[in-house]
């Protein structure tokens, strides 16, 4: 029947097929290469397209029976054509030559174009698609069912199951690397902070607490008129009161309440003891995205960490978190920091107990973090000893200078980032 049709209608069938295998292998790449988030969240605003696509992809195992039944059947028919084609034309010949036009016809037209559109605008192709193949599933269902049927035996045999989907749900890592690749979508500032965000469960409360040795505290054993002057030069919402020592920790004091007492001249040992909260006490090992809700389940701002001994060796607040999250917050935080005062030769001058996540961040350097929390701790494990005053040293691309030195500590330190190396000819 075929060999009695002119060639006119011959091309045109040949022409139509040709259209119908660039549409299945289209198809095929966009609905693949489709967001999956993106496409949940279009599919919850109702886009009519993103819910067949859904649809179609809850069970990929149909999707791709059905399209590969469409895509084989119209390319063999498409061959069959060609041949016929190359017969009239050429003679015994033409079935070489239509075999090597078709084959090239075929890569560029209906495959390597259609293919790399679909996947550089998945959502256009795939979205008027799946109109046409939600439909064509239903009609070709009985035989897509016996060829998945077959497949699934076969994949069972791999001990592999077309029934498991595959989860959606991403790790933090994926997470964030979604984020990096946002682009513009996000601003800057704001995917800095979802990023730290994701970063809180790798942070410890040691890496943020205030150590003990920079912790203001009130002694409640001191005179009345010693407490009010305290009170009154506060420059925090919270003390520990404690009883001699540190160790000897009573509790937490709102100074606002304080200075509400102090106020109505009601001030004394008793009252102040009345107002004085229970301490709420933190392991120095605690991830900080822990430790942010423990605050919220507790109502607690303030917390005393603790070493493995029950030894305090600090205090953290609810602060200390934020900033981990969206940096400094407060000018004042930023304009008086105590730690690092930038030099006019573009060094730093850094007192020995600044934290080095504090120097880090302020900078934006990359001194080590996963040892020592401080400089002082970082120079000495790198020196394994008190150096003197004008030793030198270099981690990483930084040069550090000691400056100023205690009996057991290093007091002041210069820090500068040094020349790149430049490799010898």
């Amino acid at each position: 029947m075929l060999e009695s049709t002119s060639l006119l209608l011959l091309f045109v069938i040949l022409f139509v097929l040709l259209l119908f295998s660039a549409f299945f292998s289209s198809s095929e790449t966009a609905l693949m290469s489709l967001n999956r988030y993106r496409l949940r969240h279009l599919e919850h605003q109702g886009h009519p397209g993103a819910v067949l696509a859904s649809q179609l992809l809850a069970r990929p195992d149909r999707l791709i029976g059905l399209i590969l039944l469409g895509n084989n059947f119209v390319n063999i028919f498409a061959s069959a054509i060609a041949t016929i084609i190359g017969i009239k034309m050429f003679g015994e010949n033409g079935i070489v030559i239509a075999t090597f036009s078709l084959t090239l016809i075929v890569l560029l037209f209906a495959e390597v174009t259609p293919k790399t559109l679909a996947a550089l605008h998945p959502e256009r192709v795939a979205f008027p698609a799946s109109f046409i193949l939600k439909p064509l599933l239903f009609l070709l269902y009985p035989l897509v069912w016996f060829i998945n049927a077959i497949t699934n035996r076969l994949l069972a045999l791999l001990g592999v199951s077309a029934e498991d989907a595959n989860s959606s749900a991403i790790n933090a890592e994926e997470l964030r690397m979604a984020l990096m690749e946002a682009g513009s979508i996000i601003p800057k500032r704001h995917k800095k902070m979802l990023v730290s965000i994701l970063d809180l469960e790798k942070i410890t409360v040691n890496d943020v607490m205030v150590p003990r040795n920079e912790v203001e505290g009130l002694d409640i054993t001191a005179s009345i008129t010693e407490v009010s002057r305290q009170l009154s030069h506060c420059a925090h919402t919270r003390l520990p009161v404690y009883e001699d020592t540190l160790d000897n920790i009573i509790g937490i004091l709102h100074v606002r309440k304080a200075m509400h007492l102090l106020a109505q001249n009601n001030l004394t040992k008793e009252t102040l003891n009345s107002i004085v909260k229970e301490a709420y006490f933190v392991p120095e090992s605690t991830p900080l995205n822990t430790q942010l809700i423990q605050f919220q389940r507790l109502r607690r701002r303030t917390g005393l960490v603790v070493d493995e001994y029950g030894d305090i060796i600090g205090l953290v607040t609810l602060e200390d978190i934020f900033r981990e999250i969206v940096g400094e917050f407060t000018a004042d935080s930023i304009d008086e920091d105590k730690d690092i005062h930038p030099q006019q030769d573009g060094s730093y001058l850094i007192n020995g107990t600044a934290n080095i996540r504090e120097i880090n961040r302020n900078n934006h350097w990359q001194l080590p973090t996963e040892g020592p929390k401080t400089i002082n701790g970082l120079i000495l494990e790198e020196l394994e000893s008190i150096p003197d005053p004008g030793v030198s040293l270099r981690i990483n691309d930084y040069v550090i200078e000691v400056i100023q030195t205690t009996d057991n500590t290093i007091k002041t330190i210069r820090i500068r980032v040094a020349e790149p190396q430049q490799n010898p000819q």
